[in-house]
């Protein structure tokens, strides 16, 4: 494995997350209310015109300054800086900020993290992670491996104001028997999935990996059903089959030795996307001490108080700092930041991913961090980051209708207070957060 120079930076992991100040995030909350003009609000109008940002449309384009977006009833008409403002839009003036797509989040989960909590109706569960992930920017999310119930909560909340865009896959198919395995699977399709997620590794040498032949049935009946497969791998061995078998994602890092040219070539000929997930390795070991991100206000402003209590016990802490499984994942994120660099230099499609959701894995800022790391950690830049983060994974989920900023498309984007193309951890610097065209965040009673 070579290392990068950046990458000695792993070894202070908690320096790659140093506090940032994010004051207009800290005076915003998830709602929508009666609108106003202005930056954190705007009115349901039909029509709205969105002018003076720098916009980034996630095409690939350069960002084009003094732009006008034209949004109606939720779908961009136009983006441009020459174009007409209709007669009847209500006016959203921008200036001086920056405007890029909502960002897409191909591998992460709803729902679970509540349980803890009390609240066992899972449709609000599923609402608050997704109110959660869309008030940090996040507006689609690709949940791989959750209750079945969380399909049918997808359809009763779809369109729901403030909320993220959920895709589901349902539980995570690991049934050995293959005639089992494939009845997992049509009993997913028949709910209504997005995507079948199944786990073939071994969870570092503590379980039996899943048979080939019970992977290959899934994939057989996804293929039959026209439901894509989503892989939950560690080695590379594993990695290469799951491709050959027809994976349509690779939904985590090759972690156990360097990629070649032969796993390389067969993403890049199938086109076939590969999720990074490099927040799950960080959530394994970075809470052996208190993170500096705990007193982050970006963080704090949303973060489950009793998720942080629960991690900043010292017991808890003495346990992940003796642990060797987190000494292992520890390695294995270096491993994964080599590869990300390798995988993009090589061409690869790579698609945003966090794994966020589960405990310790914060929903909405786990993205940004993931951000970060993907420039601080593997060497991207901050256009090529976020371009995995919008119409690359649009384009990964087979989703039509976002990622970029073009007329057709929902008018999701968020409007931030600095250049993330400056600095990737700009993107802290929210201000709104719009799904569909409405606003996300308001400001509190008593501020601006």
């Amino acid at each position: 494995m070579k290392i990068p120079v950046r990458l000695q930076a792993i070894t202070a992991i908690p320096t790659l997350f140093a506090v940032t100040p994010s004051p207009a995030f800290a005076s915003l909350t998830p709602d929508i209310g009666s609108a106003s003009s202005g930056v954190q609000q705007s009115t349901a109008a039909t029509t709205v015109a969105f002018v003076g940002a720098t916009v980034w449309d996630g095409t690939g384009s350069e960002p084009t300054s003094g732009a006008t977006i034209v949004v109606t009833d939720g779908t961009i008409v136009s983006v441009s800086t020459t174009g007409g403002i209709p007669a009847d839009a209500e006016i959203v003036l921008l200036e001086g900020k920056y405007v890029i797509p909502g960002l897409i989040d191909t591998h992460a989960h709803v729902s679970g993290r509540w349980m803890e909590n009390g609240e066992d109706d899972i449709v609000e569960r599923v609402k608050a992670d997704l109110g959660l992930f869309a008030a940090y920017g996040v507006t689609t999310v690709n949940s791989l491996g959750d209750a079945v119930e969380v399909i049918e909560a997808r359809d009763e909340i779809a369109d729901a104001a403030g909320l993220a865009a959920l895709l589901a896959s349902g539980p995570v198919i690991t049934a050995r028997e293959p005639s089992e395995a494939a009845a997992s699977a049509r009993e997913v399709v028949a709910a209504g999935a997005d995507w079948l997620k199944l786990r073939i590794d071994d969870n570092l040498g503590t379980s039996e990996k899943m048979p080939w032949q019970a992977v290959e049935a899934v994939v057989n009946v996804g293929r039959e059903a026209g439901v894509p497969v989503a892989t939950h791998i560690f080695y590379l061995e594993d990695a290469r089959r799951a491709l050959e078998m027809g994976a349509g994602l690779i939904a985590h890092s090759v972690r156990d030795a360097d990629v070649d040219d032969e796993f390389t070539t067969g993403l890049t000929e199938s086109g076939v996307c590969y999720v990074p997930t490099l927040t799950r390795e960080v959530s394994t070991f970075v809470y052996g001490r208190r993170p500096g991100f705990f007193d982050e206000e970006f963080f704090t402003a949303r973060a489950m108080a009793s998720e942080v209590e629960r991690l900043s016990d010292s017991t808890y802490m003495e346990q992940v700092r003796t642990s060797e499984t987190a000494a292992r994942y520890r390695v294995a994120l270096v491993q994964a930041l080599s590869n990300l660099t390798a995988l993009n230099e090589a061409g690869v499609r790579i698609a945003f991913g966090t794994d966020a959701g589960p405990p310790g894995r914060f929903p909405g800022f786990f993205e940004h961090m993931e951000l970060a790391l993907m420039v601080g950690g593997a060497g991207l830049t901050p256009t090529e980051a976020l371009r995995t983060a919008t119409g690359t994974a649009a384009e990964c989920l087979g989703l039509d209708n976002v990622g970029t900023l073009e007329p057709g498309k929902r008018a999701d984007f968020l409007v931030l207070g600095a250049s993330p193309f400056r600095d990737i951890t700009n993107t802290k610097t929210l201000e709104q957060v719009y799904v569909g065209g409405r606003p996300v965040l308001e400001e509190e009673d008593g501020e601006g």
